[in-house]
C-alpha cells in the first residue's frame, strides 16, 4: 500500500522542525535544549499545543515526558507508541530527536484523517531527554517509562552548576507525586524513526535503514602515571613518560580493532595531560576509551585483551596503570517481526533500503526486553549529526513518514502485533 501523503508530509514535517529549532536557537546556527532549562519547556508546550490542535488527547507525565493519544476502539488492547526525544546537545541541530516527533505527529494525523478510529491505541511520545547534556545519565524519560530509573532519584544527580536533577524538574513543574506515573506496562510496540547520524545510507544511495540491533558499549577512564621531569635534563632512556605510554596503548587499541574488523569500534575521545606543559615530561595522562558491537561476548573479548595489553605496556615503561569502567549497556536486537514487516514495506513502496546496525545508542534500546521495538533510519547528508550542519532533505523526511504511517497503519489500524 503506497501511503499517498509524501508532498503534504514534506512540507509539514520541515515545518515543524524549523519551528521546534526556535526554541533554544543559537548563534551559531545550531539549537540547545538541555533537560528543564526554559527553551526545553517552551518545546514541550509547544508540541502539546500543536497535537491538541490536530485532535490529539495530550498529557505529561510526572518527569515530563509529553504524550498524544488516539484513542482505539478496543480499550483492552495495548498503545501502538512513536516517537523520540526533545532535548539536544549543546549547538546541535534541527533533525536529531525532533525528527522522530515530527514524523510520528504527521504519520498518526494522516491516518486518523484517512481511516479514523484506529483499532489499537496510537501515542506519540516527546520523551523529555536522551542526550545526556546537562546531567551525567543519559535516557532519563524512556527509562522512567521502562523501570530503570526512579524518578525520586534526581536528588544525588546534578548538573556542572551544582543544580540537581530533582531541583531542574521541580523548578519546570514536574516531579510531583500527584502528576501521572511513567513507568508504563501497556506498551503493545515501541517504533521509533531517526536520522541515520551516518554516511552509510547516502553513500550507499539507500533511502531507508532498518535497524537490527544497537550495539552495546563499554566506556572506560585509563589513568597512566609515571614521573614528571624536566624535558632537557632527563635522558630518554631514564623517563617514565605517560605521554608516550598512553600514545603506545591507544595506538594498540587502533590496531587491535581494525583486525577484529567491522562493526566493532574503539575510539579515544578525550585525553588529559598533566602537567601539560612543553618542556616537562609528563607525569600524568589520562584517556577514555568507547568499544561498541553487537554482540556482547565480542565486547567482553576484545576489552579484556585491551586491558591485558595496556598492562603489559605499563609494566614494561615502568608506569603505573588505574582502569575505571562507567558504562556497560549491552546490545539491544530489535523486534526480527517488526524487521520483517518495515523489509516488506520498504519493497511495496519502492524505496532502496538496507538492514543495518546502530553505532549510536537511542531511546529505543531502552524497549527491547519490554515489548516488541522497531527503529528506522533516513540519510543524514555527509553523515553529520549534532551540529548545526545537520541536514536531511525534506523528500527523505517524507519517505521515512511513509514507512512509520504504513507501519503504525498495520499494528494500530490492522491490529496486528508481532
Amino acid at each position: 500500500m503506497r501511503i499517498p501523503m509524501e508532498q503534504e508530509a514534506a512540507s509539514f514535517v520541515s515545518r515543524l522542525l524549523d519551528e521546534l529549532a526556535s526554541f533554544g536557537a543559537d548563534e551559531q546556527g545550531g539549537v540547545t535544549r538541555l533537560l528543564y532549562t526554559p527553551e526545553w519547556l517552551q518545546a514541550q508546550l509547544f508540541l502539546a499545543e500543536k497535537m491538541k490542535s490536530l485532535g490529539m488527547e495530550v498529557r505529561f507525565d510526572r518527569v515530563g515526558n509529553l504524550f498524544g493519544r488516539l484513542e482505539g476502539s478496543s480499550k483492552e488492547a495495548p498503545v501502538i507508541l512513536t516517537g523520540s526525544h526533545i532535548d539536544t546537545v549543546r549547538s546541535g541541530g534541527h533533525y536529531d530527536g525532533a525528527y522522530g516527533i515530527a514524523a510520528g505527529i504527521a504519520a498518526v494525523t494522516y491516518l486518523k484523517d484517512t481511516y479514523g478510529q484506529p483499532v489499537n491505541t496510537l501515542e506519540i511520545v516527546s520523551f523529555c531527554e536522551e542526550e545526556g547534556s546537562r546531567f551525567p545519565l543519559t535516557y532519563w524519560g524512556s527509562g522512567n517509562m521502562t523501570g530503570v530509573y526512579d524518578w525520586q532519584s534526581g536528588g544525588i544527580v546534578f548538573d556542572s552548576g551544582g543544580v540537581s536533577l530533582q531541583e531542574a524538574m521541580e523548578t519546570a513543574g514536574f516531579g510531583k507525586p500527584e502528576q501521572d506515573a511513567s513507568k508504563r506496562e501497556d506498551i503493545g510496540a515501541f517504533v521509533e524513526i531517526h536520522i541515520e547520524q551516518g554516511p552509510v545510507l547516502e553513500r550507499q544511495r539507500k533511502r531507508i535503514g532498518i535497524v537490527e540491533a544497537i550495539v552495546g558499549q563499554r566506556r572506560y577512564v585509563v589513568t597512566v602515571r609515571g614521573e614528571t621531569n624536566h624535558a632537557g635534563t632527563t635522558p630518554m632512556s631514564m623517563r617514565h613518560d605517560t605521554l608516550v605510554g598512553a600514545a603506545e596503548m591507544i595506538l594498540q587499541l587502533e590496531a587491535d580493532a581494525l583486525v577484529c574488523g567491522e562493526p566493532l569500534v574503539a575510539t579515544v575521545g578525550r585525553i588529559e595531560c598533566m602537567p601539560n606543559t612543553p618542556n616537562v615530561v609528563p607525569g600524568e595522562v589520562s584517556f577514555t576509551v568507547d568499544v561498541r558491537h553487537i554482540d556482547e561476548a565480542v565486547i567482553a573479548k576484545f576489552c579484556d585483551s585491551a586491558i591485558a595489553k595496556f598492562n603489559e605496556i605499563a609494566k614494561w615503561r615502568g608506569l603505573e596503570l588505574s582502569i575505571v569502567p562507567w558504562l556497560e549497556a549491552k546490545p539491544a536486537p530489535m523486534s526480527k517481526e517488526l524487521i520483517d514487516k518495515l523489509e516488506r514495506i520498504s519493497n511495496d513502496l519502492s524505496l532502496p533500503y538496507r538492514r543495518m546496525v546502530s553505532g549510536a545508542g537511542h531511546d529505543a534500546q531502552m524497549f527491547t526486553s519490554k515489548c516488541p521495538t522497531a527503529m528506522l533510519f533516513v540519510p543524514s547528508q555527509s553523515g553529520i549529526s549534532h551540529s548545526p550542519q545537520e541536514f536531511t532533505s525534506p523528500e527523505e523526511l517524507a519517505e521515512g513518514v511513509s514507512v512509520l504511517a504504513a507501519l503504525l497503519y498495520e499494528l494500530a489500524y490492522e491490529g496486528v502485533l508481532p
